[in-house]
């Protein structure tokens, strides 16, 4: 270097070396400037492209992209997007999603994801503690509509509680045993219960008092509930119900006449979960390792999906929510003054909002399986005896698999104290969600997908931020385990029971 520029740079008040580094970062800086533009090409889930591809700035913030897409697509409502670049979420801006490697020929796809147009706010505080069970509350859940609650004990009771004034409702008694399992009728004017010796009670929840006969058949106790779906009822009331036994059964029930419509028997072992499609198909979970297809319609066995290594615990449609809500719409709940379809209007609302739902999901129903092999398999049921995935990771049994209501993410609870989230098109692991210091036994979603409730042996609820993949808040209150928690179809209230007797309310 030449005497005159080196006196100039140290004039500068900088040495000869640090103003070359300071020059190298310049230059490094210009040269990220040069890549500051990436070709992008904005797509949907379903694979159609959104105007052509066009050059953004790395730097673009999440809202910006929101702005184009919308631009784009030529909408005047502002539906809310998620973006994913290489299955990673962009939060912030693109360059925490684009890898140094990315060539600059290349065009990057963009996929973008449309959101719930409505938020659902965590819930923060416990606003009630209900005392009356006499026992451990089994199960806890609220109607389709969001207005009703009932909770299951070992006291051998149903309880309806009032949720405005959050006091007890009604004391429902004629169970001889436990009350293991309960379950909403989707048009919510049913509410079912199962105990330990076998007999299924239909309850109103308007009066409290049972509807019809006991439903008896069972030669053990019942382990498994599920409506047949709203939309493909006759008139949009729902009559017909699932059940499943500790025998190895399952039942199909008219619950008007308190008769048994069906018995399928195929399962060797006792039948832990059941689910009823909007296909028309019933899919019952046992402990002999198996999940068998079945028609609802005429009860034939259509196949078995094989694949678990040990009993299989628990089972979740990606259509879950749909088929819990009915004609139920959650945006529509959640207005100032909540809008409940008339009865007249159920059945044809409720095929709607199901078309809708399966459309988002690319028109499959997929099932997820979790068992005490510590694995979830993936199925397209209606289509194949192979699984899609076999999603591994957890460390102890599966005790909770649930789909989000927009089908997207299936979360898995777990006695590892964890729990994980997946793709729920793919199986493919997103992200594991730790904060529990004991095993996790129930989870239950947000209704616009955005957050997740989960109850814990170690006697906590914790609410999970499904952007950030961490804990939003932390629900401390109860004195023993938390068996059972729900969140409302309007997202105002959590319920949560466990081993202490007490049932507690949560809002925000």
């Amino acid at each position: 270097m030449e005497e005159g520029s080196k006196r100039d740079c140290e004039e500068d008040g900088h040495s000869v070396p640090e103003k070359i580094m300071r020059m190298d970062a310049t230059d490094t800086v210009e040269s990220n400037e040069n890549r500051a533009n990436v070709l992008a090409q904005f797509q949907s889930e379903s694979g159609d492209t959104a105007g052509p591809p066009i050059e953004l700035p790395l730097t673009l913030a999440r809202d910006k992209l929101q702005q184009i897409l919308n631009v784009l697509l030529k909408q005047e409502d502002h539906t809310p997007y998620s973006f994913y670049v290489n299955e990673k979420e962009v939060t912030t801006d693109l360059n925490g999603v684009v890898n140094s490697s990315t060539s600059e020929e290349k065009v990057m796809t963009i996929l973008y994801q449309p959101q719930a147009v409505f938020r659902v706010r965590a819930v923060t505080r416990c606003t009630s503690s209900l005392p009356g069970h006499a026992e451990a509350v089994l199960s806890a859940s609220f109607s389709p509509d969001g207005q009703h609650l009932a909770s299951g004990s070992g006291d051998t009771t149903v309880r309806f509680w009032d949720i405005n004034t959050e006091t007890p409702h009604f004391t429902c008694k004629g169970h001889r045993h436990w009350v293991l399992v309960t379950a909403w009728s989707p048009d919510g004017e049913r509410l079912a219960s199962g105990c330990k010796s076998g007999q299924i009670f239909i309850w109103d929840p308007k009066t409290g008092k049972q509807t019809g006969r006991a439903l008896t058949g069972h030669k053990q106790w019942v382990t498994a509930l599920c409506w047949e779906p709203l939309h493909l009822t006759n008139n949009g009331e729902s009559t017909r119900l699932a059940s499943a036994g500790k025998d190895g059964d399952v039942r199909i029930w008219n619950t008007i006449l308190s008769s048994c419509e069906k018995v399928l028997t195929n399962h060797l072992q006792s039948v832990t979960a059941l689910r009823w499609s909007g296909e028309g198909l019933l899919y019952s979970a046992s402990q002999d390792r198996t999940i068998k297809v079945w028609r609802a319609s005429d009860g034939v066995m259509c196949r078995t999906l094989q694949g678990h290594g040990h009993w299989v615990n628990t089972l979740a449609l990606n259509t879950d929510y749909v088929l819990r809500t009915g004609a139920c719409d959650p945006q529509a709940l959640m207005k100032p003054s909540p809008e409940v379809t008339a009865p007249e209007k159920r059945l044809s609302y409720a095929e709607k909002r199901y078309k809708e739902v399966l459309a988002v999901a690319g028109g499959v129903e997929r099932l997820a399986s979790g068992s005490d092999d510590f694995t979830i398999f993936l199925w397209e049921p209606a289509k194949d005896r192979k699984p899609i995935e076999r999603m591994t990771g957890h460390q102890q049994l599966v005790n909770d698999v649930k789909f989000s209501p927009n089908t997207r993410i299936i979360a898995s609870a777990s006695f590892d104290k964890s729990i994980r989230l997946w793709n729920g098109f793919t199986g493919k692991f997103i992200a594991v969600l730790r904060g529990h210091v004991n095993g996790v036994y129930q989870i239950a979603w947000s209704a616009d997908s955005r957050l997740l409730v989960s109850g814990s042996k170690d006697s906590t609820l914790k609410v999970w931020n499904m952007s950030t993949k961490k804990i939003e808040m932390d629900l401390p209150g109860h004195a023993d385990e938390v068996f059972t928690v729900d969140w409302s179809p309007d997202g105002q209230r959590v319920v949560s029971g466990g081993k202490d007797k007490i049932l507690k309310i949560w809002r925000r």
